[in-house]
């Protein structure tokens, strides 16, 4: 357990002060550990959810020791971070041992002369407890309150205020800071969704359909690595989120077609449309660095599927495009404030400012991909958040500014049909569907 705390700590000080993602830096302290099962789980789940309660654990930090916390070494709030979390909300975890481990952890990194502060400070935190209960003294108004019990910015705590209202807010903050789940999507090219559920249940997994998908399939427990699991190497699946799932399906492609995906790594969208289309037609896959287009070129190449043209640009600046595609997917880049239980880090990066960047990107993007429809075709716009400005209002604009498009509303036999509102959109609330934040809509060109 110790060696599980000691890699969760060596990933919490890249992200803390060297600005990585918390999946990569996870995977890069994973990577040699030679960690299995539950110990892995262990060190996710303190490194997501460290970085998850960042803002509730440092107020905690900030009222713990005699000396202020920023006049000692960096890496003391690190460790008391850690340390904290196990206490406050893993109840797996007995205090002591938490205690301990975190001194552990400050010798075995050469930080003896912080072993002390962090044993006084830990304790310190458990004899508030037991005194006065709850140490952490919450302000009485929202949203200071919500930002600071569930751990978000205040200034996303106001907008899904007023977006949303308190209530659902809170219910919305629940969900985000859940650990993540595990969703797949069968490559029905090479195998059935029966033979995928039967093979991963065999192996002692326990997995479940996802409603209205019939490819979606989650994991409901813990895992080892994604790719030792039965049927990833061989193609039978890919992960992908059952939200995201949905886009494709509210595409509707169909074989022999010729598809655009523009903003197309790492290929999940690209592979579904694939796959519904029976490999047959033509996919134009596109994204502006090699590597993303690697990472596309990898999973065709797993799910064996043939059909996927790859092209590295900007999606804003192909002319060679126009009116080529009976239909166009946009999943363009945006904000993910609905997959915050998935990539914690987003919460503390995303500012207002850079969301008003990415509106205008968003613009831009939609304006280029409407020009490559042909007459009478379809052109999918898709976010993972959901924010407004990123959503209804880009879609809203751009209809009122190209009045021979309009929305085509998902088919009722359409697994995104329960999602539309009368006018068409489809919005994917976490909290009230059990799965990412999307936004999607369907357009129509004369």
């Amino acid at each position: 357990m110790s060696s599980a705390r000691q890699l969760a700590f060596i990933a919490l000080r890249q992200i803390m002060y060297h600005n990585a993602y918390t999946d990569v830096a996870l995977d890069r302290a994973l990577h040699k550990s030679g960690l299995k099962g539950s110990d892995r789980a262990l060190v996710a789940e303190l490194v997501y959810g460290t970085v998850r309660r960042q803002k509730t654990l440092d107020a905690i930090i900030d009222q713990l020791g005699n000396k202020p916390i920023d006049q000692q070494p960096p890496d003391l709030r690190t460790l008391l971070q850690l340390g904290l979390y196990q206490i406050r909300y893993l109840d797996s975890i007995p205090a002591s041992a938490a205690v301990n481990t975190s001194v552990e952890i400050a010798k075995e990194n050469k930080l003896g002369q912080l072993a002390g502060v962090v044993n006084g400070c830990l304790r310190q935190y458990l004899r508030s407890q037991e005194k006065e209960g709850d140490p952490l003294v919450l302000p009485t108004e929202n949203p200071a309150r919500l930002a600071l019990q569930y751990s978000f910015p205040e200034w996303l705590i106001a907008t899904w205020i007023g977006q949303f209202g308190a209530a659902e807010t809170e219910a919305l903050c629940t969900w985000f800071n859940q650990p993540s789940q595990l969703d797949i999507r069968v490559n029905t090219l090479r195998t059935s969704v029966e033979q995928v559920q039967k093979v991963l249940t065999d192996a002692g997994l326990n997995v479940a359909a996802i409603a209205n998908l019939p490819t979606g399939l989650r994991l409901l427990e813990k895992r080892g690595m994604i790719q030792d699991l039965p049927g990833y190497k061989e193609g039978w699946w890919t992960i992908q989120d059952a939200s995201a799932q949905l886009v494709t399906h509210l595409l509707d492609p169909q074989p022999g077609e010729v598809i655009i995906d523009a903003c197309a790594a790492p290929g999940g969208k690209t592979t579904h449309i694939a796959e519904k289309m029976e490999d047959r037609g033509t996919i134009w896959a596109s994204d502006k660095y090699k590597a993303r287009i690697n990472k596309i070129e990898q999973n065709v190449s797993r799910l064996d599927i043939s059909m996927v043209r790859t092209l590295i640009g900007d999606s804003r600046e192909y002319p060679q495009f126009r009116q080529m595609a009976d239909r166009v997917l946009l999943d363009v880049p945006c904000s993910g404030l609905g997959t915050l239980h998935k990539r914690p880090d987003i919460r503390w990066q995303q500012t207002p400012q850079k969301i008003a960047e990415l509106t205008q990107l968003q613009g831009e993007l939609i304006a280029a991909g409407s020009k490559w429809v042909k007459p009478g075709g379809h052109m999918v716009y898709a976010t993972c958040t959901i924010n407004p400005a990123e959503n209804w209002a880009i879609a809203e604009k751009f209809l009122a500014d190209h009045p021979n498009w309009k929305i085509a509303k998902p088919a009722e036999d359409s697994p995104a049909f329960p999602y539309a509102t009368e006018e068409g959109w489809v919005q994917v609330l976490p909290h009230k569907h059990n799965m990412d934040g999307f936004f999607m809509v369907k357009l129509q060109v004369e």
